[in-house]
């Protein structure tokens, strides 16, 4: 008796999908090397670099990770703990501006 012939859920993307994030990727690092060559300084600079590579990481695991295909569960497991770690950061940041200037009135006035 002849076997059925197995089935193939396995979808295949097309190759211009990832010829377009090829572009993107390659475009948005040439706008993260513009930064840097039009000497941009300060908070821009670190914000547009910033910026840049959050996008192409977006890109990268929206892609080529196939997260964009994926369950949601599976998408809220694997971005939920860098997002979290992103808002302690800042959290982090806020109370080190308050610690600081906490300390300098104390020490100054203790002086």
């Amino acid at each position: 008796m002849a076997q059925p012939a197995a089935h193939n859920d396995a979808k295949q993307h097309p190759i211009k999908l990832y010829l377009v994030v090829w572009v993107w990727l390659f475009i948005l690092s040439t706008c993260s090397y513009l930064v840097d060559y039009f000497g941009l300084v300060g908070y821009l600079r670190w914000s547009l670099i910033l910026l840049f590579m959050m996008l192409k990481a977006g890109l990268i695991v929206a892609v080529f990770m196939h997260m964009a295909w994926e369950r949601l569960a599976l998408t809220y497991a694997i971005l939920t703990p860098p997002l979290a770690l992103i808002v302690f950061v800042a959290i982090m940041v806020f109370e080190s501006n308050y610690t600081h200037f906490t300390r300098l009135a104390f020490f100054v006035a203790g002086q």
